[in-house]
């Protein structure tokens, strides 16, 4: 696909096929969230399954390196569909993880071993994605329904396979996911929006944008839940280390070796909101500029995406420009329409810094200061925490500079006021 410039002097319909989600993987009831995950592989790889299931309680009797030392090397023929080899990603995913930092940050490993290290290298190869835990494993391939027939929130919902942290890991990954359903309406507009700019319909592109920013509210409002099935100490003192890559982290400065692959070290991002495709679109939607080193980042994590959501993603990002076909409209309600969107996309991301605060910017501060202190529980949990990692997001970003950069993008995205 090629890119289009747009002006409307010269504006013709757009004779192309008309712009559809149907070639990139997303689903029309769940959108990037794979659809019915499978629980189980086929007997072949029980190895792999026995440990996985149990990475969480072996992590804290620190058995598991030893019984992934003592694992078979298995082939990954036997993983015929894509469903089994989303779940051989996420539990080869897991086990390394937890290998990696079984002992904490103090006795890290700087290999995988090669019967751990061969085969996720191999599944990886086959899905496209990165050997190292991702956003499109942990989130979008890691869920059930308790009861099958009953509603997608998080009473009726519970993870295939987890980390070190108990109930907030799971809220974890869970809320995480109820982000992901909220913006179902947005992404199923997104074509609509496109297609609208294509053909010069200024009316069906607002009432596309007007379903999107409803869409990006709820989405602020799912992650408010991150509070209540979260805890910050645990999140901060427990479970971030098991989120963390090999990448841009002082406690493996040069990456990490996958014996039997290659001898050299290679390093990988941890988990991030930004390997999830949804902001990427929508920031390719309205056209949000990102400057040299936040865009590098972003466009970075795009690599840790399912290849057919970093294709759609690259692919709106072909399109007709959005802004400039709002601006060239002198239309009130389509003009409200997308400052509504902006404005909303941009409450997203300012709450996203609140949580991050609560979660990593404040438990630093607090285990800076009880360093030399006596504590109590949750003091001791966070004073134990990863120093090295202390003001950095699990993807390896200085956080809070990045989110507030991406933040203040956002806002300049809005159109200027002009006189009424």
């Amino acid at each position: 696909m090629v890119s289009v410039s747009f002006s409307m002097a010269t504006a013709e319909p757009d004779s192309r096929p008309s712009f559809s989600l149907d070639s990139y993987h997303v689903s029309e009831e769940l959108g990037f969230i794979l659809p019915d995950p499978l629980q189980e592989l086929p007997p072949y790889y029980k190895p792999w399954m026995d440990i996985a299931l149990r990475v969480p309680e072996l992590v804290h009797s620190h058995e598991l390196r030893l019984l992934i030392n003592k694992m078979p090397q298995l082939s990954n023929r036997f993983l015929l569909k894509h469903r089994e080899l989303r779940l051989a990603h996420l539990a080869l995913s897991v086990m390394t993880m937890g290998y990696m930092w079984q002992e904490g940050e103090n006795n890290t490993v700087e290999t995988l071993p090669h019967n751990l290290a061969v085969p996720y290298w191999e599944v990886s190869q086959r899905l496209g994605l990165p050997p190292i835990l991702t956003h499109a494993d942990a989130v979008l391939a890691n869920w059930r329904r308790k009861d099958p027939a009953g509603p997608f929130d998080m009473e009726n919902l519970e993870v295939l396979v987890s980390l070190p942290g108990g109930d907030s890991t799971r809220g974890f990954f869970l809320v995480t996911l109820l982000v992901e359903l909220a913006a179902v309406p947005a992404l199923r507009n997104i074509p609509t929006v496109i297609n609208g700019v294509r053909c010069g319909d200024a009316e069906t592109v607002a009432k596309g944008l007007e379903v999107i920013s409803q869409s990006i509210q709820d989405m602020t409002d799912k992650l408010k839940l991150m509070q209540v099935y979260v805890e910050p100490s645990v999140f901060y003192g427990t479970m971030r280390i098991f989120l963390s890559g090999w990448k841009d982290n002082p406690c493996l400065p040069t990456g990490l070796v996958y014996e039997g692959v290659q001898a050299e070290p290679m390093q990988y991002s941890g988990g991030s909101a930004a390997q999830s495709s949804l902001l990427h679109s929508f920031d390719e939607l309205f056209g949000v500029k990102h400057e040299a080193k936040s865009g590098a980042f972003l466009t970075r994590m795009r690599n840790y995406m399912p290849p057919a959501h970093k294709l759609l993603v690259t692919d709106i990002s072909l399109q007709p420009s959005l802004k400039s076909f709002v601006q060239q409209h002198d239309s009130h309600r389509l003009n409200q329409a997308f400052q509504h969107c902006v404005t909303k996309l941009l409450a997203l991301r300012s709450y996203h810094i609140n949580v991050v605060s609560r979660f990593i910017t404040v438990p630093a501060a607090a285990a800076r200061q009880l360093s030399n202190q006596s504590r109590e529980l949750e003091g001791e949990r966070i004073s134990r925490a990863p120093r090295a990692l202390e003001e950095r997001g699990t993807g390896g970003s200085n956080i809070m500079s990045f989110l507030k950069t991406v933040r203040d993008e956002t806002k300049d995205t809005l159109l200027h006021e002009t006189s009424k």
